[in-house]
C-alpha cells in the first residue's frame, strides 16, 4: 500500500528543511551526529498525521511547523536513549548512535535533542505544544517501566497490556494529532477529540507491529524477534489466557529459558495460531482502527479526511 501525501508534499518538503535547521549545533561532533540521524530518519508518519490534523481544521502555519521538530526532536530522542537501554546496535538498518559513538555520547545527544525541543516551544510562546507533548514524554517513561516490571514475571493481563500500548506506543502519536489541531484551531475540544484519534491510532499500530513477529512477509524484522526478546504482544498474551496450564507453563518456560532455540520458537508461534491469537488481534487492531476512522467522520468531508483516513488505514495494512 502506498502512501499518498499529495495534499502536504509542500508542507513536509518545507518542514525536512526547518527540521535539518532545528537540530544543528556548534559543537563539531553534535553537528556530526545530528546530519548523521537526519539523514537516516524512518517514515516521517508523525509529521504527516501532524499536517493533515492541522489541515483539517484550519490552514498550516509556523505554529505546526515548530509543533512538527518539537514531535520529531523528542521522538528521536527518546529512541536514542532507548538504543542505550536495550542495548541496541542497530536502528533501521543501521549502525545505532551507541554502536558509533557509545553510551556517554548517545545519552548527552538524546538530551541535547530534548533540550532543542524545550528551547523551540519556549522561546516561541508555545506553551500549549509543550504541555501536550510533555504529558507523552513522562506516559512513555512510564510504559517503559511498567513494561520492564511486568515482562520479568511474564504475567501480563490484557488489561496491563493496553495500559504500557497507551502510554509507551501511543502517547506520542496521540499528543502528535493533539498538537497539530491545536495549531490550527486553537480550540480545546477539538483538541481532545484529535488527541484521542491519535491514541486509537497508536494502538492498533503497536498491534500490527505485534503482528508481524507472527508473520511470512519479508518486513525487515525476523519472525519470532518478540519471543527472542521476551516481550509479550498481544497474540501470545491472548494465548497464555486461553490455553490449559500444563501449555501454558511450557509456553512461559521456553520464552524465559529457550527463546534461542528455533524448534522451541516455532513451537510458541505454532501454539499461537493454532489458539487463535492472531486472528483476536486483528479483530482488537481493526476494532481501534475504525475508532478512530468514527471519530474523522464527524469533521466535514474534504480531501484532506480522506487522506487522514488513508493514512489510518496505512498503519494496520502496511508490511513493514
Amino acid at each position: 500500500m502506498k502512501l499518498n501525501t499529495t495534499c502536504i508534499a509542500e508542507e513536509l518538503s518545507i518542514f525536512e528543511k526547518k527540521f535539518a535547521e532545528s537540530m544543528k549545533s556548534q559543537t563539531p561532533l553534535l553537528d556530526l551526529v545530528m546530519k548523521y540521524i537526519i539523514k537516516r530518519k524512518g517514515k516521517q508518519i508523525r509529521p504527516m498525521f501532524i499536517f493533515l490534523c492541522a489541515k483539517l481544521h484550519g490552514e498550516v502555519n509556523e505554529s505546526t511547523y515548530r509543533a512538527a521538530s518539537l514531535v520529531e526532536l523528542l521522538h528521536t530522542a527518546t529512541l536514542v536513549h532507548d538504543d542505550v537501554v536495550d542495548e541496541s546496535l542497530e536502528r533501521r538498518g543501521f549502525f545505532s548512535i551507541n554502536a558509533i559513538w557509545k553510551n556517554k555520547i548517545a545519552v548527552l545527544v538524546g538530551d541535547y535533542l530534548l533540550s532543542k525541543g524545550l528551547l523551540l516551544s519556549t522561546s516561541n510562546n508555545d506553551f500549549q505544544h509543550l504541555h501536550i507533548l510533555s504529558e507523552a514524554v513522562k506516559q512513555m517513561s512510564e510504559g517503559e517501566l511498567l513494561q520492564m516490571e511486568k515482562s520479568r514475571k511474564l504475567n501480563l493481563s490484557e488489561e496491563i497490556y493496553f495500559e504500557i500500548v497507551k502510554n509507551k506506543t501511543a502517547s506520542l502519536l496521540s499528543s502528535a494529532c493533539a498538537v497539530g489541531a491545536y495549531s490550527t484551531s486553537n480550540d480545546s475540544n477539538i483538541t481532545a477529540q484529535m488527541k484521542i484519534f491519535g491514541e486509537k491510532v497508536g494502538i492498533a499500530f503497536q498491534i500490527k507491529d505485534d503482528l508481524f513477529d507472527y508473520g511470512k512477509d519479508k518486513i525487515g524484522k525476523p519472525t519470532g524477534n518478540d519471543i527472542k526478546e521476551k516481550k509479550l504482544t498481544l497474540p501470545l498474551i491472548y494465548t497464555l489466557n486461553k490455553v490449559d496450564k500444563t501449555t501454558k507453563r511450557k509456553l512461559i518456560y521456553i520464552i524465559k529459558n529457550e527463546n534461542k532455540k528455533t524448534v522451541s520458537v516455532n513451537f510458541v508461534l505454532k501454539c499461537v495460531e493454532e489458539n487463535g491469537g492472531i486472528e483476536y488481534a486483528v479483530i482488537k487492531m481493526n476494532q481501534y482502527r475504525d475508532e478512530a476512522i468514527s471519530i474523522l467522520n464527524q469533521f466535514n468531508d474534504s480531501p484532506v479526511r480522506k487522506a487522514l483516513e488513508e493514512l489510518v488505514r496505512f498503519t494496520t495494512d502496511r508490511k513493514y
